[in-house]
């Protein structure tokens, strides 16, 4: 019987080589900001979407003028792009983190970095526009740092894209994924379209509920200087002009731009002799009318309002009505005889009216000055609840 050779001892098994901890916790770090700073931005236009679709007019109005003038024809659909874009951008960092097709959804994702990458380095270059939106009014951004802020949105996104071997657990696949997909979809359409019939939930422009408009028109500290001056061929600086006139002045630095600006510098409100009468506008109680553009104002709810500013002049509350307007006094005229509008009305700039009030036309409530409360038209108050804010 022949010799049965030993079986050679069964070779020990190679464990499959473990991806380097640090690049993996790296990655997925990079992974989670990718998916967040894409929902945190398209949230916060979305709480703004008029705000969000007066940007794109700026840039379709920039684009219309270096480009071709097609882009103005996309003026008219702004609102709709805003409610778009702001939630595809929501949609696309919830993909991100539930890692939903997630090759397919980074692709996606570097076009429309691409496409804002080109418009804020458009911007920064060439000083078209000076704050790209790209955070709402939340926080302003220089048109450089805003194209930085895009650069390093690519490199998160090419960190994830390369490294994707690192996120291979979907956490929401098939039906399920489809579900939180669609309802992912469904709240942020909804944000948007709450927000664009109503005000802002949160508002982050100068003229929010609680601000005191006079206030913010000083600036907080007085402008401080440092002078150069040279003599013979010394150069000195000093923080006030010097007594001693042999020293010839050079130039000036402002120390302090920041505090010595006010926050709000073109509010102004004129009557129609070109008085300003902003003092007395922000004077006593105060139910304040803003139209904005009559041509695009809706007239649907003029009654509500009519018969609110009606009742307000009887108020034992002392409340002064008027409407501030940006439309010349020709054409107001006449689309205060289409709506039936009784109350004295004043001009302001158009683009501080956009700012006063998301909505045209719109209601602001003041006291001194101080804001009390903002109204769009779908949401015309009772007069009780105007009295009961003094």
């Amino acid at each position: 019987m022949p010799l049965s050779t030993p079986h050679a001892p069964a070779p020990a098994s190679v464990p499959p080589m473990l991806p380097p901890r640090p690049l993996r916790y790296f990655t997925r770090v990079c992974w989670v900001l990718l998916g967040a700073v894409f929902i945190f931005s398209g949230l916060i236009k979305l709480n703004d979407p008029v705000g969000t679709a007066l940007k794109l007019e700026e840039y379709f109005e920039v684009f219309a003028k270096d480009f071709s003038p097609f882009f103005l024809t996309l003026k008219d659909s702004a609102r709709f792009l805003s409610i778009l874009l702001s939630s595809l951008e929501v949609i696309l960092g919830v993909a991100v983190l539930l890692r939903w097709h997630l090759r397919k959804t980074l692709w996606v994702l570097l076009v429309l970095l691409v496409f804002f990458g080109f418009l804020t380095f458009y911007s920064a270059a060439f000083n078209k526009v000076t704050d790209c939106g790209c955070f709402g009014d939340f926080l302003k951004l220089t048109p450089w740092a805003s194209f930085a802020k895009d650069l390093f949105l690519l490199a998160l996104w090419g960190i994830v894209f390369l490294n994707q071997r690192f996120l291979r657990r979907t956490y929401a696949a098939g039906t399920t994924g489809l579900m939180m997909m669609t309802i992912a979809t469904a709240v942020a359409v909804g944000i948007g379209m709450r927000a664009l019939g109503h005000q802002p939930y949160f508002d982050f422009l100068p003229y929010k509920v609680g601000n005191n408009l006079p206030r913010l028109m000083k600036a907080p500290e007085a402008a401080r200087y440092r002078y150069t001056f040279t003599r013979g061929s010394e150069t000195k600086t000093f923080d006030q002009f010097p007594a001693d006139p042999a020293w010839k002045y050079q130039s000036m630095v402002l120390l302090n731009p920041a505090e010595s600006r006010p926050t709000i510098t073109d509010f102004a409100v004129y009557d129609l002799d070109g008085n300003d009468v902003t003092p007395q506008v922000l004077t006593g109680n105060k139910l304040v009318l803003i139209v904005q553009n009559s041509n695009k104002a809706d007239r649907d709810r003029f009654e509500a309002i009519n018969a609110l500013l009606a009742a307000a002049e009887k108020s034992r509350k002392h409340i002064g009505v008027l409407a501030i307007t940006s439309t010349n006094p020709a054409k107001f005229d006449a689309f205060r005889h289409d709506v039936n509008l009784a109350v004295p009305y004043y001009t302001a700039d158009a683009t501080v009216l956009k700012s006063m009030v998301r909505s045209n036309p719109g209601l602001m409530v003041l006291q001194n000055g101080t804001v009390l409360a903002k109204y769009h038209y779908h949401d015309v108050p009772d007069l009780y609840e105007v009295e009961k804010l003094f």
